[in-house]
């Protein structure tokens, strides 16, 4: 009989919040996947689960040829448990081609509830949750960036830490006074969360910063924004300070605030736009 693979999403920081499923799991399994054999393995030291199973790496170098031999070993008759270094794995991690793999098989894909930053992020931030997508990483491309901010669902996106007071200051250029909030460290000794403007929150975070950082960025176009052309110029305004083209610049803020761009361009520069 085939056997099945199991997901197993591991603590985003503290080990008190894996569950007894998971556990239970990494302890019966034939096989573990995981993004990393190091760090699995002292997961699994610190949970006293000793003989360890044996730890097979599916990393994102290897994931493709892994995905192939793991299905094969699951067809006749093996347990893996696919873990990543922390949280759900295959949302933004390693396991996606995997579990593809073994679905194309009919073989059984058993996901366990648990760990994931992305939700409690949203929470955390304060911002709206009855519609929001998460983006991955945050794009590091100005127009990538615009589309983000024309998202009319509150946005999660990871960030480096290294970047993340160059990606504020970009998006604070087009939309200064958008409710956002940056979670560090979640569920770990020193989490922080920042609420504020993303305005706020650019000049906050100028200086380094360590630590896990995902960011979460309110829905555009908000009922008491819509169509108003005084927050719209003030928006056209700081965008075209950071050295964008008015005209260019007129037409995301049109996009984002459901304002005309012709009029945004004649209120900025008193000027009628060419045709």
């Amino acid at each position: 009989m085939p056997g099945s693979l199991i997901v197993c999403p591991t603590p985003i920081g503290n080990l008190d919040d894996i569950t007894i499923r998971v556990r239970d799991a990494l302890v019966s399994a034939d096989y573990i996947a995981c993004e990393d054999t190091r760090r699995t393995g002292g997961l699994l030291e610190k949970l006293g689960i000793r003989p360890a199973p044996p730890l097979v790496s599916n990393h994102e170098g290897n994931e493709a040829a892994r995905a192939t031999e793991l299905a094969q070993r699951i067809e006749r008759g093996a347990c893996v448990v696919l873990v990543s270094d922390a949280g759900m794995p295959a949302i933004s991690d390693p396991g996606f081609r995997l579990i593809r793999r073994c679905l194309e098989r009919n073989l059984e894909v058993v996901v366990l509830p648990g760990p994931s930053v992305v939700p409690v992020a949203l929470v955390a931030s304060g911002l709206p949750t009855d519609r929001w997508r998460f983006e991955g990483f945050l794009p590091k491309r100005s127009g990538e960036m615009e589309r983000v901010l024309r998202s009319k669902e509150t946005v999660i996106a990871f960030e480096s830490p290294r970047r993340v007071g160059e990606s504020l200051a970009a998006l604070a250029a087009i939309a200064p006074d958008r409710p956002a909030a940056v979670c560090r460290e979640l569920s770990k000794m020193h989490e922080e969360v920042s609420r504020g403007s993303l305005g706020e929150l650019a000049r906050r975070f100028r200086g380094d910063v360590k630590g896990e950082i995902v960011l979460v960025i309110g829905p555009a176009a908000s009922e008491e924004h819509e169509g108003d052309i005084g927050f719209a110029v003030d928006a056209l305004r700081h965008l075209v300070q950071s050295g964008a083209r008015p005209r260019a610049a007129a037409s995301v803020v049109a996009a984002l605030t459901g304002t005309r761009a012709n009029d945004l361009y004649r209120a900025l520069t008193g000027r009628e736009p060419r045709r």
